[in-house]
């Protein structure tokens, strides 16, 4: 049982019903915050990405107007493309598609390394802390996971929020996960979009900075 000083966390699963309407770009109802204009948008209608992207690992290219991820083994990594938004509190909204991907996640990193993740595969979504890699006792924490199945050939919507030491991400098909944790409530270096498999595709991206 992991011992935790000042830690709150919430551990939920959620069965949603898969049912309900998923498509490309839909409009969520924010659970934190109030969103209006994005502080930045990306269409993905130009033929390659800007510098506020960097891509890490893997191989990131657009087509047709959509971004396509693709791991490389000579990587023996996921693939990682970077959107270089600095932020403590913000929100994110994407366009995706699984493809032939085995997961698909949005990790948060902090100045010193990783800090959080949404962890989404044809089984569902998860919210997880990352292991601090300087601590050797630090462990990952599963906050919250949402079961359903998702297709990998239908475009879903994923919205994710932070706010101080709270985090929930929802996906247009009634997935959502919501997760509270000291560690959360950090600066963030951007977003970054994690895929392991052959092809994940990515659209429709806008993001709030909401420290104002």
């Amino acid at each position: 049982m992991l011992k935790q000083a000042a830690c709150l966390c919430l551990a939920l699963t959620f069965l949603a019903p898969s049912l309900l309407k998923a498509e490309k770009n839909a409009s969520l109802k924010p659970a934190l915050t109030k969103i209006d204009k994005p502080t930045q948008a990306e269409s993905f209608d130009g033929k390659k990405l800007g510098k506020q992207w960097a891509a890490n690992k893997g191989a990131w290219t657009i087509e047709e107007g959509t971004l396509v991820g693709k791991e490389l083994p000579a990587d023996k990594h996921a693939a990682v493309l970077t959107w270089k938004l600095p932020h403590q509190n913000s929100a994110l909204r994407c366009s995706f598609q699984l493809k032939d991907a085995k997961f698909f996640h949005v990790s948060l990193n902090h100045p010193k390394g990783h800090l959080f993740r949404i962890m989404i595969d044809e089984s569902g979504m998860i919210l997880r802390t990352d292991k601090n890699k300087k601590d050797p006792k630090s462990k990952p924490i599963t906050l919250a996971k949402a079961k359903t199945k998702l297709d990998p050939n239908k475009w879903y919507t994923l919205q994710l929020e932070m706010q101080g030491d709270k985090v929930v991400a929802q996906i247009d098909n009634g997935l959502k996960v919501e997760g509270q944790h000291p560690s959360l409530d950090s600066r963030k270096t951007g977003y970054r979009f994690v895929m392991k498999g052959k092809t994940l595709l990515l659209d429709d991206l806008s993001a709030w900075n909401l420290d104002d």
